[in-house]
């Protein structure tokens, strides 16, 4: 029998990622001026010890203005690049790799965190601010954005650039530019929230245009090296909105300018009626892939090892992504791992955690306390 492809490595550039089995960027919305803690050490540490090859950070904001809530992480200063470097340490200390999602939140930002008693935006009056964006719409719920000048637009791909040197000096093997789930370079891709007549409207070559360019700024900034992602929502799932066809028509851009991987999701610009079922991102995952060329990951709905397994053998992707399934299992690679019929050793299970690995074999008669 062939080993499993989710415990196949892959190198993207000069990266070797250990497996397929990756840690999809969730917010824990925990952080106290955008710094990571104690929470971020256990949250990523556990996962690491788990066996997930890559572990994808938080959203983490360029700016302080790009945060989603006052308690998302940051990387927009060399405090936070001294608390993300002994976390990204663990992580390496346990044979895993480590990427930032580097990301703008634009009309969606400035709100109140998913479990407090408020919603929508967070008034000035509560330690709120101005949120920005392609034009003046407002997401349904939230405070209208302040439309952005073009100068204002200009500043962006700076603001990620020294991001990612940040990030590389905090040690991450990867950058991951967040341009889904409605966030800034979504607003701008989507014609539900970009309605400009300038350059950066109009025509999805001139929506694309900030992505584009930012990618542009990340690339040059970031080691030649180290791999480049960005996640892009395939579909807003709204007839007037981005197709997949679109969304693979920008990752192929993408890919020219050095873009190494696309991680696949979907929606979150506008409300809008998503079929949910297990695995319902695959098929635009397994379209931008053929159609782009270049490596993708998938994400949605995935909870089993034969599930992942197959989706890798179809060809839909070449890396997935666990969010719900590894919160609820940080050990998850390694219970696939047995599932699959990995040997404990082989799937990397931490030496002080073997002795209750499950046994592929016969058990020893007798355990060493």
């Amino acid at each position: 029998m062939d080993s499993p492809l989710l415990f196949a490595p892959i190198t993207l550039r000069g990266l070797t990622v250990p497996n397929r089995i990756w840690l999809a960027p969730m917010c824990q919305y925990s952080s106290t001026d955008g710094l990571p803690d104690a929470w971020h050490l256990v949250h990523l540490g556990a996962r690491a010890q788990g066996g997930f090859g890559l572990l994808l950070t938080e959203a983490v904001a360029v700016v302080p203005e790009g945060r989603i809530t006052p308690q998302d992480a940051g990387i927009w200063s060399d405090a936070h690049v001294a608390a993300w470097r002994p976390i990204v340490e663990f992580v390496h200390s346990q044979g895993s790799v480590i990427g930032t999602q580097l990301a703008h939140a634009g009309r969606k930002a400035s709100t109140f965190r998913p479990w407090a008693a408020q919603r929508g935006t967070v008034p000035l009056a509560d330690g709120g601010w101005e949120t920005v964006g392609p034009s003046a719409d407002a997401f349904p719920g939230f405070a209208a954005p302040r439309e952005m000048t073009l100068a204002e637009i200009a500043a962006v791909p700076g603001m990620f650039a020294e991001a990612a040197r940040r990030s590389h000096d905090a040690g991450f093997d990867v950058v991951e530019i967040h341009a889904a789930h409605g966030y800034l370079m979504h607003e701008f891709l989507s014609p539900l929230a970009n309605h400009r007549t300038d350059s950066y409207g109009g025509t999805l070559e001139n929506r694309a245009r900030l992505l584009v360019e930012t990618v542009d700024a990340v690339r040059a900034a970031w080691p030649d090296e180290k791999p480049l992602f960005v996640r892009l929502s395939a579909t807003d799932w709204r007839p007037d909105g981005l197709s997949v066809d679109d969304v693979a028509r920008v990752a192929t851009l993408l890919g020219e300018h050095g873009a190494d991987l696309v991680d696949v999701s979907s929606g979150g610009v506008a409300p809008a009626e998503i079929p949910l079922a297990p695995g319902y991102q695959i098929p635009a995952a397994r379209d931008v892939r053929t159609t782009a060329g270049v490596p993708v990951s998938a994400v949605g709905l995935i909870t089993d090892p034969a599930q992942a397994e197959q989706i890798l053998a179809d060809g839909s992707a070449d890396a997935i992504m666990l969010g719900r399934a590894a919160l609820r299992d940080p050990m998850w690679p390694l219970h696939a791992a047995h599932e699959l019929g990995v040997p404990p050793m082989a799937a990397g299970w931490p030496p002080q955690y073997e002795r209750a690995a499950p046994q592929t074999t016969a058990p020893h008669t007798k355990e060493t306390p």
